[in-house]
């Protein structure tokens, strides 16, 4: 049995017939007799999200040809810093101002777990560093300050990397102080950088514990939550509402919570965090169905992010950080929280910021899947900006690996996921590995030495050069700029850039220097200079960082992976990327016939279109190259032929492909366009500028055998509009 949950902005959209809502499955009810009495369900209007929200549609719009979207920031290079192990710029802190050994202080530079000295002072005096790669934004892991020391006896390891969150108002006195971090933002806005703060919203640190001694997860079908008075409810009825059931600490719960210590009762700011009623209180995780949202993560608290008072406290808590002058969230283990707190939380921020002069604040989720269809669903249906593009780890990683390039091409083909009316694929951050699942040469090479130091150094630079080339805002992972390779994921790749004490990281080679303890901030050093370079080039061609992205070449072998980049001066870049070990010729079909292409980057040779438009290029081995057409792309006599698509699958999420057949071999923008058969008013669904022509309405608000009306508006190049429509029929 399943049920549909709606938000305020969901049930309004009935009346308007399009913005969709998310669906939520029933737990099976308890099967012990008798039946327990059940909590009412909400019978008050659910809580209004702010005005002007985020949402997958626009409603109450004229079937009008537009532009994709380039929605907030789209052309950041992100350089992503662990600041424990970045820079210690003083050593007064190393200790977080606590006294006794590693385990009360949490540093011990010599172990991989524990607090190393980095800190904010150490941060600001290196952004020259950070800036003379042309990064545009700092990304730091979270900042807050943490549980010192964590973990069962003999395994016990630190809070360096943040996620262990104590007081959510204060920086960790490890780095330094709230006035600290906020002369960092001043200092690095006065040098043209932003920065952004790595954020929880899923849990805080290990505090709570069970008085029955067990851990292990208790499904909600077996143990529901019950209120104050004993009576079973459903949590999921109340998520996105501005109700939820009183609770008891020692009847509503599974487990029941407590505290191992009297500290522990109060330790959290701010002071709701320390009431044991907003944690789901059901054990540990196994990161599968219902427990990968319900449970604690690696014994982490979780929390009840259903009930209306975490939402309500989460967004008080990062709003003030916004007061602080931060540019933007990373968002930590954003599938672990229910989507109804996202289309609160995110409207939210960015309407707080905006509020601030800071129209351009961004977001993006941490999804942990390198599925499209799993990443999007956070995008459209839970309304945040962006996530991180896992996907495109993947697909870049089996690439440079010497994987086919028709596996990158069927990866970019699933971006149309992400197009709504709001954002799409091309704001996604990008990247190569990071601090939890391991460098890219680590990835390429795990022990089993496939590849010797200068084969992986060349595939590293080849990673680099499709991470900048390619849609989506490069991140650069502190350390990758210096050659650090690592033994692992996790603490094994989370090495010292100052001076290491630790002697595993001491002896671990580096792709482009000698090992050994000493300072990685050399400025000259192969792979930094690659991405200075890198980072020039994509400011020098905007085209490069946004402009639409077509898919040209991809065989089914190893070889040239080509793509067409598209700007807003409708001047046709082709960018040409080859990971065999030697020099392939490749012919790539353009937009103009008898067009000279000038060589930007890994060639010196110009090339001129045939009279198809093909050109023929030579690229080097395990490289890229760049050309750029002499002029922008021609205007064509007649405005191109569209029909809709006679195929409408829904995939098993409930969004329903709408896709336009228009001719080949046409830069055009389609905007699709949805209504109930009968309305007068269009909703928009999203623009579209590369092919296959289509984008994915959530259908889960509609009925079977609501009859709906699709148009597409298509326009070229030369501004020409072409339209076409179609009813069907919801299933």
């Amino acid at each position: 049995m399943s049920r549909r949950t709606l938000t305020m902005a969901a049930a309004v959209a009935l009346t308007c017939s399009l913005v969709g809502a998310p669906v939520a499955s029933a737990a099976s009810a308890p099967t012990a007799a008798p039946k327990p009495a059940t909590a009412p369900k909400p019978t008050a209007t659910p809580a209004p999200t702010p005005a002007a929200p985020r949402g997958t549609t626009q409603d109450g719009v004229d079937p009008t040809p537009r532009e994709s979207l380039r929605n907030g920031p789209t052309r950041e290079r992100f350089y992503f810093v662990m600041a424990d192990r970045f820079a210690n710029g003083d050593t007064r802190n190393d200790r977080g101002g606590l006294r006794g050994d590693r385990l009360k202080t949490g540093f011990d530079p010599s172990h991989k777990g524990f607090f190393h000295g980095g800190d904010l002072a150490g941060l600001r005096g290196k952004l020259d560093y950070i800036k003379g790669m042309g990064t545009t934004a700092i990304w730091l892991t979270p900042s807050f300050k943490n549980k010192p020391v964590q973990g069962p006896a003999e395994q016990e390891s630190a809070g360096y990397h943040g996620y262990w969150v104590t007081d959510f108002t204060q920086i960790d006195p490890h780095f330094g102080t709230n006035a600290e971090m906020k002369a960092l933002i001043a200092d690095a806005h006065a040098k043209g950088m932003k920065v952004y703060f790595d954020i929880i919203t899923n849990h805080t640190a290990d505090v709570i514990t069970y008085e029955e001694n067990r851990y292990d997860y208790a499904p909600k079908a077996k143990a529901p939550y019950r209120d104050a008075s004993g009576r079973v409810f459903d949590d999921r009825d109340y998520a996105g509402t501005s109700l939820f059931p009183k609770l008891d600490r020692t009847t509503s719960f599974p487990l029941t919570p407590t505290f191992a210590t009297e500290a522990d009762k109060t330790v959290k700011v701010p002071a709701w965090l320390n009431d044991p009623t907003m944690y789901h209180n059901r054990g540990n995780t196994t990161f599968e169905g219902e427990n990968s949202l319900y449970g604690d993560f690696f014994g982490l608290d979780d929390l009840f992010t259903e009930r209306p008072e975490v939402v309500e406290g989460m967004g008080d808590i990062y709003s003030a950080w916004i007061d602080l002058g931060i540019d933007g969230f990373r968002i930590d283990t954003t599938r672990h929280v229910n989507m109804e707190f996202w289309q609160q939380f995110s409207p939210r921020m960015l309407q707080h910021a905006a509020g601030k002069g800071k129209k351009d604040f961004f977001m993006f989720g941490e999804v942990a899947d390198p599925d499209p269809a799993e990443m999007s669903r956070y995008t459209t249906r839970g309304t945040l900006p962006a996530t991180l593009d896992f996907g495109f780890q993947k697909a870049a990683q089996e690439y440079v690996a010497g994987g086919p390039a028709a596996g990158l091409a069927a990866f970019y083909r699933n971006d149309d996921l992400y197009t709504d009316a709001n954002s799409n694929a091309y704001s996604l951050p990008t990247f190569t590995g990071n601090h939890d699942m391991g460098r890219l040469p680590y990835l390429l090479n795990p022990g089993e030495k496939k590849h010797d130091r200068a084969d992986l150094l060349r595939r590293v630079r080849l990673a680099n050069e499709l991470m900048f080339l390619t849609r989506g805002q490069p991140v650069v992972y502190y350390g990758d700029e210096q050659g650090f390779i690592g033994t692992g994921n996790d603490q094994a790749a989370r090495q010292d850039m100052f001076t290491t004490k630790t002697d595993l990281y001491a002896k671990e080679p580096n792709l482009t220097g000698p090992a050994g303890a000493r300072d990685r901030f050399d400025p000259s050093a192969p792979l930094y200079r690659q991405i200075a370079d890198l980072s020039a080039l994509r400011e020098e061609h905007p085209a490069l960082a946004d402009g639409a992205q077509i898919t040209r070449l991809a065989p089914t072998k190893p070889g040239v992976f080509a793509v067409s980049r598209v700007g807003a001066d409708r001047r046709e870049y082709v960018v040409a990327v080859n990971n065999s070990a030697v020099a392939q010729k490749a012919t790539i079909q353009t937009y103009d016939a008898r067009k000279r292409f000038a060589p930007v980057h890994g060639t010196s040779t110009a090339v001129r279109s045939n009279k198809t438009g093909a050109i023929t290029v030579t690229v080097p081995p395990m490289s890229a190259t760049v050309h750029r057409a002499a002029s922008p792309i021609g205007t064509r006599r007649t405005a191109p032929a569209v029909r809709m698509a006679s195929t409408w699958p829904v995939s098993k999420d409930g969004r329903m492909r709408v896709a336009a057949n228009v001719s080949p071999n046409r830069f055009v923008q389609a905007t699709f366009y949805a209504r109930r058969a009968g309305q007068s008013t269009w909703t928009l669904l999203g623009t579209d500028d590369n092919g296959p022509y289509q984008v994915f309405h959530d259908t889960t608000h509609l009925r079977p055998g609501t009859r709906m009306e699709y148009r597409v508006v298509v326009k070229d190049e030369s501004g020409r509009t072409r339209t076409a429509s179609a009813v069907t029929t919801i299933r």
